[in-house]
């Protein structure tokens, strides 16, 4: 159903984002399969998808914070505001961080000199011009014939003779649409690996997607592209004239012929950005957010471009998303200890993917039969999850992944069969839009609802990969939902809760999701919580300690289950920074 015209508001920028998230999930495998630069490792379309879901997710969260609180809704400074920082903390890949930058200068216009500036045409004119602009400003080396250049190419039309006529942010938004769609038909032109792939730059195509997510939003139509006489784009703006998208990926990915012109995709593209030519490339990618001030960003942009190529720093005001391409990934990390503090640290070795293997002429790998998919509070867990067999997701305190990530550990599992392990109440939803994204891919997939990451210790302890489907599951399910799980945390504020009203610094102790216990002592408070629990019975009980726990808090639980409850083991693991102080199951 086409949506209703909107004017440039908070409300327009919500529906923007939600446009822009359907566009980009429904193109996102055929932007993958066009992806050759700058690394052809196929998932800039999941990069967009994710980045955008961030950025989305972000400006929902204000428009609910404005609905709890009773007022009527957001501004459009706090929702552009909202928009950009979730791109910035949920940007992925160069593509994916490139946009949030786009997103970034937009808002810079959008939300300043007060509430009611940049409402109309001009401001989106504006907009336009400073997101393009800012974007080039945050690639070390801009190269044309990729999503800077389709960028500019939208500001350009957004802000020309032509556009200047319009009087409305639609006639603004569909002139940069055209401009864009024009720019990516033209790419193939500017690079030559995108030439010789017959394809046109992916992360412009993500762009494109984006912008027309744009007009639709202020006129209420999707935008309908005539075939068009451009090299490198059709109807749809994806892929060289006459050649379908399985084709293009054929001889973007799988093609011998295109393996034996170019060798590897990666070494050919980095020549293009300016990069010895010698097939290799850097072998990882490093992305985090860092804290850091203006001055340390600048520095540390130096120390990056020398180690390697394809940097990308995008944010301001103390937080910034760093991005680059380089072999020395504990170099890049040490770089951003010295500028700041970096977090959200992800390191992805280019060799290890099916698609870098395809390439390289060896056979895809046969998909297993099952596996099991689950989130994770903490590294220690990840490490105790994956020896058992399990693919799996962290999820940093603060920061739940979204369902793209889940969708991504899915495929990384590369199974006919999957079993997803959520291990956290609040990710029920998330976890079931995953899993139903997934059986479109045509995976069969099961969703244990797991409350906790001890409910999943229990479901993966009776996980039995050559037992029917079916059953497996049922045994998964059953022991899931027969371990009473509990945590002991730190209250951050004060609040009413069902044993009373905490104060900020109390120690709270969770049985099955509810504040049961308030004390001012880690131990004791676990004491007490764990004699509840175990007042109702049980055989084994399981203790995750983060960080912060005490160390003493293991050997004095292990020692009363002990002492007081016979018949009853108990097992400790190292959970890291998990969030929760302690976690407790009880079998």
């Amino acid at each position: 159903m086409a949506q209703v015209p909107q004017p440039l508001d908070a409300l327009a920028v919500r529906t923007w984002c939600g446009l822009a998230l359907k566009a980009l999930g429904q193109a996102r495998e055929e932007i993958d399969a066009i992806n050759v630069y700058p690394v052809a490792d196929g998932d800039t379309g999941t990069n967009l998808y994710l980045t955008v879901e961030s950025a989305a997710a972000a400006v929902e969260a204000v428009f609910a914070g404005y609905e709890a609180g009773g007022t009527q809704r957001p501004t459009l400074a706090d929702a552009v505001r909202a928009m950009a920082h979730g791109a910035l903390i949920g940007a992925r890949g160069n593509s994916g961080t490139i946009l949030a930058q786009l997103l970034r200068g937009m808002a810079q216009v959008l939300a300043a000199d007060g509430e009611t500036a940049h409402t109309d045409a001009q401001g989106l004119r504006l907009a336009l011009r400073r997101a393009a602009d800012s974007a080039r400003e945050a690639v070390a080396h801009p190269v044309e014939g990729t999503v800077l250049t389709v960028a500019s190419a939208a500001a350009d039309a957004a802000t020309g003779p032509e556009a200047g006529a319009e009087e409305n942010c639609a006639g603004v938004a569909r002139a940069a649409y055209e401009g864009a769609r024009a720019a990516l038909a033209a790419t193939p032109g500017q690079l030559a690996v995108l030439e010789r792939a017959g394809v046109v730059d992916a992360g412009g195509r993500g762009l494109v997607a984006v912008l027309a997510a744009l007009v639709e939003t202020f006129t209420g139509e999707s935008p309908r592209v005539a075939e068009g006489p451009g090299r490198g784009t059709h109807a749809r703006g994806d892929a060289h004239p006459g050649m379908s998208v399985d084709e293009s990926h054929a001889r973007v990915h799988g093609d011998d012929t295109y393996a034996r012109v170019h060798g590897d995709s990666r070494g050919v593209s980095e020549e293009c950005a300016g990069a010895p030519a010698d097939g290799a490339g850097p072998a990882y990618e490093v992305i985090y957010l860092l804290e850091a001030d203006d001055a340390a960003v600048t520095r540390l942009r130096h120390r990056l471009d020398a180690l390697g190529d394809s940097l990308v720093v995008v944010g301001g005001d103390g937080l910034w998303n760093v991005h680059v391409h380089v072999d020395d990934a504990g170099a890049a990390v040490e770089a951003g200890v010295e500028a700041g503090r970096p977090y959200r640290i992800r390191i992805t070795h280019f060799a290890a993917g099916d698609v870098h293997t395809t390439r390289t002429g060896r056979p895809p790998r046969e998909p297993v039969q099952r596996a099991v998919v689950a989130v994770v509070p903490g590294e220690g867990l990840a490490v105790l999850y994956e020896e058992a067999g399990a693919t799996t997701v962290l999820a940093r305190p603060g920061e739940p992944p979204a369902s793209g990530e889940l969708v991504q550990a899915v495929r990384r599992a590369h199974a006919r069969e999957v079993v997803l392990l959520p291990n956290d109440a609040d990710l029920r939803h998330t976890a079931a839009a995953a899993a139903e994204q997934a059986r479109t891919e045509g995976v069969r997939v099961a969703l244990i609802p797991t409350r906790s990451a001890v409910q999943g210790i229990a479901a993966l302890a009776v996980h039995e990969p050559d037992r029917r489907f079916d059953e497996d599951v049922v045994a998964m399910t059953s022991a899931a939902g027969a371990t009473r799980y509990a945590e002991v945390t730190v209250a951050e504020r004060q609040s009413w809760t069902m044993a009373g009203i905490c104060q900020a610094g109390d120690v709270l102790g969770l049985i099955d999701g509810d504040v049961a216990v308030i004390g001012s002592d880690v131990t004791e408070t676990a004491d007490t919580v764990l004699d509840r629990m175990l007042a109702a019975g049980g055989e084994m009980v399981t203790l995750v300690l983060g960080d912060d726990a005490p160390e003493s808090v293991a050997t004095h639980l292990e020692s009363r289950v002990r002492e007081s409850y016979l018949a009853v083991d108990t097992v400790v693991y190292r959970g890291g920074r998990q969030g929760p102080l302690l976690l407790i199951g009880v079998e």
